[in-house]
């Protein structure tokens, strides 16, 4: 009889779950991620070959003695499981004669996600002029002992080679029908499908494992089903909303026509769109409207809603739970608070289960029916090193994805933006709907996003923004500039005529210095202070008391950072603005007499604070859009009908964004200057690659026997959304403590995901440098075997959040 063969042993009772059992479960996991879009046999052959290389007696012997002697002297992940898969799909169509040019390319996509299902993605040529994928797809038996043997089980026990090679050839016929439906550049559609087979495979084989350790059967959400009980609560509400008296104010009107163009639009087949309501125009519901109309008419099975602050997340899922009233298939994602394991290595611990791969485990893949996240995620999702973040991509497909706030894509992240949404759209059969008052020009740059034509859902666009005009600019930059002092004597002035004013700055410590002038400047005053340095829970909080005291009629003054200015659903009577980008003005304007509650039209005032330094790299798009919006004014100032006599007429909208993509136009394809290259050179690399070229003078004049070349790695571990690197850290605020508590003491799978999802509203991202202050003055705590950081009570106050200095004197209950 022939020998079991193990994969892994479950944790709870040492049940054992053999190869077979694992390759053909995860095989049939990653055909039903696939299949869905028409390449299930290419995703199902990485998920039957993924484990090929735990056929060997080295890694019996090494799983028998990590499982059942973990004391003994074995170093972890010493056996490389993951080679032979990718080698044996190698030798069988590279080595071939004739070659197949597009099972060449099938092996070097399959293969390079089955090598890698353990780490990241592998280069197929990089800086050195070497080939990583190469070299793991070419190890001889010296280096991968008992390969010749793991290929007879494998052929034995899940697939002849006769029936492999029929499989093989349903998945060529699949990779040449998405070459020929998904028309454009070959390299970048191949080079951003090997990404989506690779989540597929991350996916399939992560759930199956967890679903092995926690004995449990995949259980399907029927996201149909949910859709549309959501549409009719949704309809309920709006209808509830129109039966109010307040029901029949223009404002209210005007987003009833908004919603209803929504759900009419909702019709038309997915594509890429546009939603340019003007601010306070209702877009969180009407966008919602279109979103579960579109999912019931065309059968998508998620619906995921990205969004710039976790601020918006904040506001957008309390909206979204309280008409839907459900709690279980809405997921929040607001950032890591385990980060992605980047290392080195290739191999997976093995063994009896460590807490980071506990942690690896965890439900962290999107598989819900309805997503709030950040931009920032959803580019980490597609380029960021480490498996946690790729593992998701897939449910990104067949799904209706809405942007809030899309202006806000970093400028370096631009054409990165538009070539994940156009493949999104093309293959993966996700609508997509850009949602803002101040639409970016994402067409107008080389790597422009390919937006559906009529695409913009709102009609007559000057004349709907006129019918929503609340404010008044009132331009106090020309010519003039501000410090806080003069700043609090023109507050003081405006408090003579106004209940309350909003105050929105540029850099945090100017925000924090006119915050403890004013706190104590004006008697009857409440002041309030609104940072990114506050947990989602603690700003929710700030937020709710300001609208307390607004509702109240009490003197009011806000004070933030431009975290308030993106979808944050709040009126103020008057408000100040530092001079920024003219998106940052508009969005401004939309927290001024947003529902035209304050007679006539209120006034916004833009100023030039000359105490904000602005001189920085990290502040360079500040910089830039500041000094366009004050050629735009100085324009007005000569000729007041330019623009159509408004500075926030689409005409200056788009001249704006026209003019800050050309300026900013050396950094719209993501620089990175170490390797003098930009990330669309390394991820879409072509026959002409100058590390091709490289690669043949380094080699004797041999060249590299691929087709594909993108350095895929090498893009992954220069990519980032934010240029200061950061990390999640764990505040105790209120309910925060006794999360961090329960952190040190959990043991199971389940337990740490909830856990984990609960402690985003209690998580704050802290930059390098800060960290590095936290750890010399002894204010962090470490959990998880160091996987998960907590911040201890001195080092965070209610007034400021995190508090570097200490001077928060403000008490916690334990900790």
């Amino acid at each position: 009889m022939p020998k079991q063969f193990v994969a892994h042993y479950r944790e709870s009772d040492k049940q054992p779950q053999t190869v077979k059992e694992h390759l053909l479960e995860v095989k049939r996991l990653s055909e039903y991620y696939g299949a869905e879009l028409n390449v299930g046999h290419i995703t199902g052959l990485a998920g039957m070959l993924h484990d090929l290389g735990k056929y060997t007696e080295a890694f019996q012997n090494y799983l028998q003695l990590a499982v059942f002697h973990p004391e003994s002297a074995l170093r972890r992940g010493s056996v490389d499981h993951a080679s032979a898969g990718g080698k044996l799909l190698y030798e069988i169509f590279h080595e071939a004669t004739p070659k197949d040019k597009f099972k060449m390319i099938l092996a070097e996509v399959v293969g390079n996600a089955i090598i890698s299902h353990h780490s990241y993605l592998h280069d197929y040529i990089n800086a050195s002029s070497e080939s990583p994928y190469y070299q793991r797809v070419t190890k001889n038996e010296d280096i991968l002992p008992e390969y010749s043997k793991a290929k007879e089980h494998f052929f034995y026990e899940i697939m002849t080679a006769e029936d492999l090679a029929d499989y093989v050839d349903q998945a060529v016929d699949e990779l040449k029908q998405y070459i020929k439906t998904n028309k454009g550049n070959v390299v970048e559609k191949l080079t951003l499908f090997t990404r989506f087979v690779f989540s597929c495979l991350i996916d399939a084989d992560r759930t199956n494992t967890r679903l092995f350790e926690e004995n449990r059967t995949l259980t399907p959400v029927n996201s149909h089903n949910l859709f549309n009980d959501y549409y009719k609560k949704l309809i309920c509400s709006l209808d509830s909303l129109n039966d109010k008296p307040e029901s029949h104010t223009l404002i209210n009107q005007l987003r009833g026509k908004m919603s209803e163009r929504c759900e009419r639009f909702a019709s038309k087949s997915s594509g890429i769109y546009t939603l340019s309501i003007p601010t306070g125009g209702g877009k969180t519901l009407a966008s919602l409207r279109y979103a579960l109309k579109h999912a019931q008419l065309f059968d998508k099975k998620q619906i995921i809603y990205v969004v710039p602050y976790t601020t918006i997340i904040e506001q957008n899922a309390k909206v979204i739970r309280g008409i839907l009233d459900d709690d279980e298939h809405i997921l929040e994602h607001h950032s890591n608070v385990v980060e992605s394991n980047n290392r080195s290595g290739d191999e997976t611990e093995d063994g009896a289960l460590t807490i980071r791969e506990k942690l690896e485990l965890a439900k962290d893949n999107w598989d819900c029916p309805i997503i709030l996240t950040t931009m920032v995620q959803f580019l980490d999702t597609f380029y960021k090193l480490g498996s946690r973040n790729i593992r998701r991509l897939h449910h990104l497909t067949q799904a209706v994805v809405v942007f809030d706030e899309v202006q806000k894509v970093p400028i370096h992240c631009v054409a990165l933006f538009n070539h994940a949404l156009n493949f999104l759209n093309k293959f993966g059969q996700t609508s997509i709907l850009l949602c803002t008052a101040t639409q970016p020009a994402l067409d107008y740059v080389h790597h422009r996003l390919e937006i559906s034509s009529n695409g913009e859902i709102v009609s007559q666009l000057n004349q709907v923004a006129d019918a929503f005009k609340r404010v008044k600019i009132v331009d106090r930059s020309y010519r003039e500039t501000f410090d806080n002092d003069k700043l609090i004597d023109f507050v003081g002035e405006l408090l003579g005529d106004v209940r309350n004013i909003l105050i929105i700055l540029n850099t945090r410590a100017v925000v924090r210095s006119l915050y403890q002038i004013l706190k104590n400047k004006y008697l009857g005053v409440r002041v309030f202070h609104l940072s990114t340095s506050m947990c989602a829970t603690h700003r929710e909080k700030i937020l709710e008391d300001i609208k307390t005291s607004l509702e109240k009629k009490q003197k009011v003054i806000c004070i933030s950072t431009q975290l308030i200015e993106a979808g944050v659903d709040i009126s103020f009577e008057c408000a100040i603005r530092s001079l920024a980008g003219l998106d940052s003005i508009a969005q401004a304007a939309g927290r001024c007499n947003r529902n035209g509650e304050y007679d006539g039209l209120r006034k916004v005032y833009i100023i030039d604070h000359d105490e904000e330094k602005l001189d920085s790299y990290a502040l360079e798009e500040i910089r830039k859009g500041k000094s366009i919006t004050k050629n735009i004014l100085a324009d007005m100032h000569r000729d007041p009908t330019s623009y159509g006599g408004s500075v926030l007429s689409k005409s200056a909208m788009d001249w704006y964004f026209q003019c800050f993509f050309s300026e900013m136009n050396a950094k719209l394809d993501f620089n990175i200057s170490n390797l003098k290259i930009t990330m669309t050179q390394l991820l879409y690399a072509d026959r002409e690659s100058s590390y091709l070229k490289a690669y043949k003078e380094a080699h004797n004049g041999k060249t590299l026997p691929l087709i594909l070349l993108s350095s895929l790695r090498t893009a992954a571990e220069n990519f980032y959304v934010i240029k200061n690197t950061t990390k999640s850290v764990i505040v105790p605020y209120r309910e925060g403590e006794n999360l961090i508590v329960q952190l040190g003491s959990t043991e199971s799978i389940e337990d740490l995901n909830e856990l984990l999802r609960k402690a985003q509203h209690f998580s704050i991202n802290v930059y390098d440098q800060e960290l590095k202050r936290l750890e010399q003055g002894g204010q962090l705590a470490y959990y998880l075997d160091g996987q998960v950081l907590a911040l201890k009570e001195s080092a965070y106050s209610d007034e400021y959040g995190l508090d570097i200095e200490g001077e928060s004197g403000f008490e916690f209950c334990g900790y």
